[in-house]
Formats: C-alpha cells, structure tokens, sequence
C-alpha cells in the first residue's frame, strides 16, 4: 500500500506531500488544483506505469523535478523510491527494477475507463523458468469504454479479456449453479453496491438486443422489467464497471497467481476519481462505506483495502462522519489562495448535515443557497448591522431586499423571525427607516 506521496516542481503547485492513510484517503477542493493528478501520481507510483499522459514538469521549475513515495510490501517492510525527470530524455526515469508488489490496484477513472495493475501478471517472477516470455508482459492493463464492454486485445492471439458483456453472460450461464463461482462474487459485490432503499443490482435474464448482434447481453432486474446493462443509466453503468473489473482482476489474479506458483495477494488498491459521479445523492450517501467492504465479498483470507478518491459532494462527506478513522484515514482539502495551491490535512468532526459541509472551509459557500438568495440575505444583514450604504443598487432599498428575500428565501426559513421585526420598524415609520 502506497504511504506518502511527495512531489517537487511537477503539477499544480510546487509542491505537494500528502502522508497517506492505510484506509481512506479523500481528496476535495476546487476543479483544476491537482485531485485528479494526485491519483494518477499514486497509480505511477504502485506500477511505474501511467494511465494517461505522463506528468510534466512546471514551467518554473528549477533543478530537477520529482516525485518520492513510500510503500509497505506484503511483507511488513517499507521502501522508499524516488523518480526525477530526465530532460534530455523528456521522461520519467525509473529508480531501478520493477515496481515494489504495491498489491491489486484498480483505478476508476472519471473518463469512463479503467486501469488494473495486477502482481501476477504485471510483474513476473521467474518468468522464464516457467516458461513465460517476459517481452510479452504488459505494464498494465487499460481499459476503455469500449474495452471494458467488449473485451480488451493483446499480442496476436491472445485475449486479455473478453469483456464485460461476453464474460457476465459466461458466468451466468456456466457458473450460476456452484456456490463459489465468478458469477456469485460478482453478485456479492453488486450487492454491496447497490443503493440504499432502491431495488438490488440483480442480475436478469439474459436477452438478445439486435438483429445484427448475435450475442446474448446481461440485463439487470429492475421493478418494471429486465433491462440490458448497455441501456442502463450512466451511473448504473460505471458501478457495473467498478464492479465488473473488481471481480475479473481478483478472479484473473487468482488464476495467474497459481499458474505461477506465487503466494495469494491479499492487498487491493482502488483509485476512483470523482467517486459520485451520476449517482442518485441517496447513492453517493453510501458509495464510500460500500467501496470500503467491497473486498469482504471477493472471498480473500485477510485481505486489507486501501482507498484512495476525489469528491465534489458535500454528502459524501457528511456520509463518512461516523466511520472516519483518524488513525486510519485521511482528508485533504486542496485550495487556491492568491494564486497559490495549499494542501492541508483536515481534522473531521462531526458537522450535522451536508449543507455544514457546504458552509465549511472546504466548500468555502457563505450560504447553502442559490447565489440570488445568498445576495439577499448578505444584504439583509449588512441592513438589519446598519451598514446601508455600499449595497448592489438592485438591493439598496428596505423595499427591495424585502421582495428579493420573499422571491429566493422559504416562508419557514429562521431569519424571518428577524426580519419580520424590522419590517414592524420600518412600516410603524410610515416607510422609512426610523434613526435610533
């Protein structure tokens, strides 16, 4: 599992360092500050490889850019790596040797697509005295929407997987009857997934979609009837993906893990990026204590999952008051002060719902409202403080903070009570705001 990142003159901010938890790890803040980069900088990290474009130094770097980190092997023992951007080369060179065994790691990308680095195949051990061409080994495997539905290619003849679609249907059909099959774990996990007080992602039966497509497509069991998993909402989707690579990485670790004689890894890594993306808010108030008992279902003796995500969503914040860790996990808050990137580690308590959330430092929102009501009552209290001077001109009148509170604030908000009293002053002034 990945400890600490720190990286110097790459990235949104000089730099960053970010002491990781064993557990959960969220990153929040504003578009465009470096959450997104910070997983794709722990992806590097955990397999040498990147899922996207590689990072580029800063236009103001000076000497020589970086990133170390430090991991904790199957063994107990931690190490420490470090890898500096060789500018004559324009890339990242690599400390040497192949990546430390970090554990399974899958990272949900918000694009759609997937990347799974697995210790069995990605990282081969004694490959040729088991007969393994190591110049065939891939540093990864990245999945596309399209890959990750129908199937994904390698060298000539040879499939590295067959898809969602193909090996769903597979499952179903051939493994549905035994108790510990592919099949069962995946609905386990799609269990575990499933949102709250809605119905289960249920497996269906399977149907054919098209007369030019011969191939049966999975379906899921929904109130008004099965529907076939490729016309299913967009966030129904991309947990049936998270899902589906989940299971298939486990699955296709287990069997590489035994072909080769290797001992059962029992480490996984999930990076998700924007973890409430599509979800239903009721969903995203439950999709983090969901991902963290996903690995329970995958069947793995003493197995330790660490997460590390993005979020946007004030609920899916308020929703991890009651199980955050301080010994286990963390929260980062990523913010723009003047130009400048800050990184800071916060403390979590509880803060009683999610507009709190939205109030707080890491939201920064003076009022958990639209912006015409949040005007409004700014301008209410600069009047009821006596500072009328300097209000917007659309709002400089006791007559027309009035209309625009009535317009934007609800009849049973608190601030009425003070308000109503004001408006007794002003209306026993005949209209005008009496001094004193």
């Amino acid at each position: 599992m990945l400890l600490s990142l720190r990286t110097k003159g790459i990235g949104p901010a000089p730099r960053f360092d970010l002491p990781l938890g064993t557990r959960l790890n969220v990153l929040t803040g504003d578009n465009g500050l470096g959450k997104s980069f910070v997983l794709d900088l722990a992806w590097y990290a955990m397999t040498g490889t990147w899922a996207g474009q590689p990072a580029l130094p800063r236009a103001d770097t000076k000497g020589s850019a970086s990133v170390r980190w430090t991991l904790r092997l199957r063994s107990g023992k931690t190490t420490q790596k470090e890898s500096r951007w060789e500018a004559k080369k324009r890339s990242w060179g690599w400390p040497g040797g192949r990546p430390p065994m970090a554990g399974l790691t899958v990272y949900a990308r918000v694009d759609g697509g997937f990347s799974v680095w697995d210790p069995a195949r990605n990282y081969w051990r004694n490959a040729k005295a088991l007969g393994v061409d190591d110049s065939d080994r891939p540093d990864a495997y990245h999945f596309g929407p399209d890959e990750l539905w129908n199937g994904l290619r390698g060298p000539p003849g040879k499939i590295i997987c067959r898809g969602l679609i193909e090996d769903w249907i597979t499952w179903q059909l051939k493994e549905s009857a035994q108790k510990q099959s592919r099949f069962h774990m995946l609905r386990r996990v799609l269990k575990q997934l499933s949102p709250p007080g809605e119905p289960m992602l249920e497996p269906g039966e399977p149907m054919r979609i098209a007369v030019d497509d011969s191939r049966e497509h999975p379906t899921l069991r929904m109130p008004y009837g099965d529907v076939p998993l490729v016309h299913a909402s967009a966030g129904i989707r991309r947990v049936l993906g998270l899902a589906y690579l989940i299971v298939w990485a486990w699955s296709e670790h287990e069997a590489a893990r035994k072909l080769l004689k290797q001992p059962a890894e029992n480490r996984v890594v999930l990076l998700v990026d924007e973890v409430e993306t599509h979800l239903h808010p009721r969903w995203q108030r439950d999709i983090v204590a969901s991902l963290l008992k996903v690995v329970e279902d995958l069947g793995a003796e003493n197995a330790h999952l660490q997460v590390l995500l993005t979020t946007h969503s004030p609920l899916v914040l308020a929703a991890m008051e009651p199980s955050f860790n301080e010994k286990t996990d963390r929260l980062f808050h990523f913010r723009l002060e003047e130009g400048d990137i800050s990184l800071e580690n916060l403390d979590v308590y509880p803060r009683g719902d999610a507009s709190a959330w939205l109030t707080s430092e890491v939201f920064d929102l003076e009022e958990a409202r639209s912006i015409e009501a949040e005007d409004a009552m700014r301008a209410a209290e600069d009047w009821l403080g006596g500072k009328h001077e300097g209000l917007p001109a659309r709002l400089s009148s006791f007559e027309q903070i009035d209309a625009e509170l009535r317009k934007t604030v609800p009849g049973d908000d608190p601030f009425w009570i003070r308000w109503a009293l004001e408006r007794e002053r002003v209306e026993g002034g005949n209209g005008s705001v009496r001094s004193g």
